[in-house]
């Protein structure tokens, strides 16, 4: 447990030397460790139960592309809302941000709205499934940005298979 704390940033607050009044307030406002862990794996289950629901919604006639897109893009806010719980919001949004993965978190958001928009708006399902495939993939691309030269990997890959 120690080590998951260390890679995600979290520090005992035996290691603190002195904390001011800002650390005792965000100390006091902070879930336990325990109850993020909790909270990580409840949000992320339950995005990807809403991802596969959606899935099995998509063969129905009629309403089932919508209710795909819709349970679809909520399974994705839901798992990237899952680690809120491990980071916190603040640095969840600028790792969100940051220079490496700004570009594929503007893509799936704008993707994740124009689905939405497609489902019920336009009422176009083509542009809905197209757009969902589109999130999909902008959310694999962000993901890997965590992982270490797995971007790099991919791209080689790709390229040896053109």
């Amino acid at each position: 447990m120690d080590k998951l704390k260390n890679v995600l940033g979290v520090q005992d607050e035996g290691s603190r030397d002195g904390p001011g009044i800002l650390e005792r307030a965000n100390q006091a406002s902070t879930l336990a460790w325990g109850t993020r862990i909790k909270g990580f794996l409840i949000c992320f289950v339950l995005g990807v139960l809403c991802s596969v629901l959606g899935t099995c919604m998509l063969w129905i006639p009629g309403l089932g592309l919508a209710v795909f897109a819709v349970l679809y893009s909520l399974g994705n806010i839901c798992a990237l809302g899952s680690t809120m719980f491990l980071i916190g919001p603040l640095r969840q949004l600028k790792t969100m941000c940051a220079k490496e993965r700004a570009f594929a978190t503007i893509i799936m958001l704008v993707c994740l709205v124009l689905t939405l928009c497609a489902a019920f708006w336009w009422k176009n399902n083509g542009l809905a499934l197209l757009f969902c495939i589109l999130q999909f993939l902008a959310f694999t691309w962000y993901g890997l940005s965590y992982i270490p030269f797995a971007r790099d990997a991919v791209i080689k890959l790709f390229s040896m298979c053109v």
